[in-house]
């Protein structure tokens, strides 16, 4: 019971990836020729014999292990080995480390004598390696650049019968790519091993193990999910690790991946709150992509000559092929000189999609560079288009820069062109970047696009460079959303990371972490507000205590995710910060605050290195950053981009109202939440109609059948049409089927929006467009004065100007109750601002009708008293009864007492009630 409610309210995004690999027998013994390090090998747990490599170097157990706690994978990669030679020889640890993962502790253990770390700043620690070093008691630790990874290498000298453990221990975030999250783990243990194997434990929408390590694996990884965690396995026998059968080299040399994706049932985000601090993910889906304006500016300089230009081409025509029919491109294409291809941006119609190709693939790179004038020009363009009306006012602006060197032509000094670019680009647009092989400034590619909302990638120069480029537009090519806001009580959090963003891709996801002050707060709310094809304002409620006993139970979270989830963001976003520093007193600041974080938190960044000592401190290892002064200091992500315009609309004080007030429905019009007389429809259907004038409620049953859809209000004069359609109970009682409101259709022809609410989502409608909110969310959306509010699985509020109010209440069973089932009930108010011509089966009382009700009788029973009504030329019998209005108690209802008009409400409505059958679910009606 306790996990079901976690995984509805926390959707907890917690894995648990456990890889052990380790070898199968040891020798029994060991003597070693100086007594401090003598220490048996069945200390160790291991017996039997140990294959050997060629240098007699024996590898105990390799092991990895990777613990991911909502989105924070904390990685430990252990190797146990012995010199089994007859002399002295050096022992190397060479593992690799994802590109941004902070190291956070490497300890050695070398027959007993242990070395740990601390984490110094880098010239103290360069200091007193150095002091260790002219004594001869020092070591040193690689550490270079490989790809996307990082080599982490030490080598120690042992003698022989010795045995040395090496501990590396890293934590990075696993982002959100391409809707998957992708957790990569270097296994290259050198020699032959033999256990390997994955544990995944979360509600996963999906676990996936490509064969990252070749056919030669094929059918070893099985995966086993159940509803709310997945075990994935890998386990190759060390026969199967073998390269040949005879051979005792391993094959096991390569990267295990495993990908995976979580559930999610708000669009609003997940909201973690855990040992004072928070964190946000958001990722929503359903929400229709946004027409965008993208220029591709590509380098034809001579550098690009051969397989860059080649795979380029490739690349730009399979993504020019994916542009959409709402797109606007254009193509620019440069080296000393600067070419067009459209001088103005054109719709993406498969014409100008196939002349493009063919442009393309007339290029000849030669020449220089001249980035300045290039990225200038596409600026041009946009904003040129911008100016004459051009430009969707929903759609997203974006500039892609394909280049693999510095400018050799025009303006060539890095800091003007960046102020250029700032200055032509004006906060409206995006850049993406994209270096291609080493010989780029990716530092300056990355300054210029994180200064304009964009980000930088770097692209290896090899047979690979067309699907690198692929995959990155694929990151970009889905604008969901953008002038992205989140807001939290400002008396209640602090150090909150990021806050706004530019843009929101499909199948990336944004995260957002402070503290907070759980002592004095019961409940965490987050109000996010975003631009899509409508207004959004998503909100969200978490108790700060929620996550606390699923933690205690569950032995593998890491209790301090949320931490260091904080200070990963935190650091991350000071060094992209510092990257783009326009000063130099600012740039030193912000250097100040990065390595007060690393020291806090115990992480080596640029600015901090780490010390290996024994515990007399008179030998000492030195860990340092890499050398690479052409790499960037972080990684690019598609959620560091600077903070976007306030666009806050509905939401409380603390989060900056500046639009709408927090009552949405206005008050002096009596809205469906307020008004204590109005007209309903609910249950199986019910309809209640208040006369006004008289002060009476009447109400009448409608019986009809499974999917007909009954018109309840149909207004030529105003355009708005509300339908319903009927769903029946799962069977039928007493020889009855009852049936009730499955879906509700709402049609505001003069605005051209359509809502439709079922009993599983909220979906509003602008021509081809669509934005869809579930029943599990809190939020409101905002397009062309239409206001829609959304109470988590309770009510659905539509608010039109000042005119019109409907509220949508949602009726929840028990999924196995044998007959009934999910159903609305909707309630209109009188005060509505309906035209003379409103009809319906509830518009037609507009015009409230002259009633008359006399020659009141005893009923069968006493408290259904009978009477005679007369209306519209009408006399009839009716019967006093009891109905109810659920709209403040949802379970019980309150009594509303009501003349109730039998057969189908024969008499009281005009015509018969087939005459209010109507074919689609936004269909006006004809008049009976």
């Amino acid at each position: 019971m306790y996990e079901d409610f976690c995984l509805r309210w926390f959707v907890l995004p917690i894995m648990e990836n456990l890889i052990d690999l380790e070898m199968d027998g040891f020798p029994s013994s060991s003597k070693a020729r100086n007594g401090r390090y003598q220490r048996s090998t069945s200390d160790w747990g291991y017996d039997g014999d140990l294959v050997e490599d060629d240098d007699k170097v024996g590898l105990y157990s390799y092991k990895v292990q990777s613990t991911i706690t909502s989105r924070l994978a904390n990685t430990m990669i252990q190797a146990k080995m012995v010199n089994n030679a007859r002399r002295p020889q050096p022992i190397m640890f060479d593992v690799q480390v994802p590109k941004g993962a902070f190291i956070d502790n490497f300890t050695m253990d070398i027959n007993g004598i242990t070395f740990t770390s601390h984490i110094r700043e880098k010239s103290e620690a360069r200091k007193m390696y150095a002091q260790a070093k002219a004594k001869g008691k020092a070591a040193g630790i690689v550490r270079s650049n490989a790809l996307d990874m990082e080599n982490f290498q030490t080598e120690v000298n042992v003698p022989p019968g010795m045995r040395i453990q090496f501990q590396l221990h890293y934590h990075e975030m696993i982002r959100r790519k391409l809707s998957s999250y992708e957790h990569v783990i270097s296994v290259k243990p050198g020699r032959l091993a033999k256990h390997l194997e994955v544990k995944q434990t979360q509600g996963l929408r999906y676990v996936h193990v490509p064969n990252s390590l070749g056919d030669h694996f094929n059918g070893i990884t099985t995966i086993s999910k159940g509803e709310k965690k997945a075990h994935v396995s890998f386990k190759p026998t060390m026969d199967q690790q073998r390269k040949c059968p005879k051979c005792s080299s391993t094959a096991v040399d390569g990267n295990f991946v495993v990908q995976y994706d979580v559930n999610r049932e708000t669009t609003g985000g997940e909201l973690e709150i855990f040992n004072g601090y928070f964190i946000h993910f958001f990722a929503p889906e359903n929400l229709d992509p946004l027409p965008k304006n993208i220029l591709f500016v590509i380098d034809v300089s001579g550098s690009m000559w051969g397989l860059k230009m080649k795979q380029t081409i490739e690349a730009m025509k399979a993504i020019l092929s994916e542009l959409r029919a709402a797109d606007q491109f254009s193509l620019i294409d440069f080296n000393h000189n600067v070419r067009c291809w459209r001088d103005n941006l054109v719709s993406a119609t498969p014409a100008q999609v196939e002349d493009a190709k063919k442009y393309i693939q007339t290029i000849h790179p030669n020449g220089g560079t001249n980035i300045n004038e290039a990225l200038l020009r596409a600026t041009f363009i946009l904003n040129e288009a911008k100016s004459l009306g051009m430009l969707d006012p929903n759609s997203v602006s974006m500039i892609v820069l394909v280049s693999d060197g510095d400018p050799t032509v025009g303006e060539l000094k890095l800091t003007t062109i960046q102020k250029n670019v700032k200055q032509s680009i004006k906060d409206e647009f995006s850049l993406f970047c994209l270096g291609i092989g080493f010989d780029v400034d990716y530092d300056f590619l990355q300054r210029i696009a994180t200064d304009n909302r964009g980000m930088a990638q770097r692209i290896f120069g090899n047979q690979e460079t067309s699907l690198q480029m692929k995959n990155f537009y694929n990151q970009v090519s889905t604008p969901l959303l953008k002038k992205i806001q989140f807001n939290y009580p400002q008396e209640s959090v602090s150090d909150v990371t990021q806050s706004s963003f530019h843009n929101y891709f499909g199948g990336s996801e944004i995260v957002v972490a402070g503290k907070v002050d759980t002592e004095n707060l019961q409940h965490l709310e987050s109000i996010v507000t975003a631009t899509a094809n409508a207004e959004l304002v998503m909100e969200t409620l978490r108790d700060v205590e929620e996550l606390d006993g699923f933690m205690k139970k569950d032995k593998y979270a890491d209790p301090d995710f949320t931490r260091k989830l904080w200070a990963y963001l935190t650091v991350n976003q000071m060094m992209a910060e510092r990257n783009a520093a326009p000063t130099a007193a600012l740039k030193r600041n912000i250097t100040k605050s990065i390595l007060q974080m690393s020291l806090d938190h115990h992480i080596v960044t640029p600015f901090t290195a780490m010390l290996i000592e024994n515990a007399e401190k008179d030998e000492i290892m030195l860990a340092d950053q890499p050398k690479d002064p052409r790499k960037g200091c972080c990684p690019g992500t598609l959620g560091l981009t600077p903070n976007a315009p306030n666009n806050n609309k509905g939401i409380p004080a603390w989060a900056n109202v500046t639009a709408v007030p927090v009552s949405f429905m206005p008050e002096q019009r009596g809205s469906p939440v307020s008004s204590l007389s109005i007209n309903r429809v609910d249950n199986d259907p019910h309809f209640i109609i208040h006369l006004p004038k008289s002060q009476r409620n009447i109400c009448f049953n409608i019986n009809s059948e499974p999917g007909k859809i009954l018109n309840l209000v149909s207004d030529p004069g105003t355009g708005v049409v509300v339908n319903g359609q009927l769903v029946g109970a799962k069977k039928a009682e007493n020889k009855k089927l009852n049936t009730y409101f499955g879906k509700i259709g709402f049609y505001f022809q003069k605005k051209g929006l359509k809502v439709e609410i079922s009993t599983e989502k909220i979906t509003l409608k602008d021509g081809s467009y669509a934005i869809t909110l579930s029943w599990a969310d809190t939020g409101h959306i905002i397009r062309k004065q239409l206001l829609i509010s959304v109470k988590k699985e309770s009510n659905v509020t539509i608010t039109v100007g000042e005119d019109m109010s409907f509220m949508v209440l949602l009726h929840r069973v028990w999924k196995k109750h044998p007959v009934n089932v999910d159903f609305l009930g909707i309630y209109i108010p009188p005060e509505n601002q309906f035209s003379p011509a409103a009809h319906g089966l509830i518009g037609q009382f507009v015009s409230e009708p002259e009633v008359s009700i006399h020659h009141q009788t005893p009923g069968q029973a006493p408290e259904k008293p009978q009477a005679i009504m007369e209306v519209k030329g009408n006399k009839f019998t009716v019967t006093r009864g009891v109905q109810k209005d659920y709209r403040t108690d949802r379970v019980l209802g309150t009594d509303v007492l009501c003349w109730f008009v039998h057969n189908s409400g024969k008499g009281f409505i005009d015509g018969h009630y087939r005459d209010y059958l109507v074919p689609h679910l936004y269909s006006f009606m004809k008049k009976p």
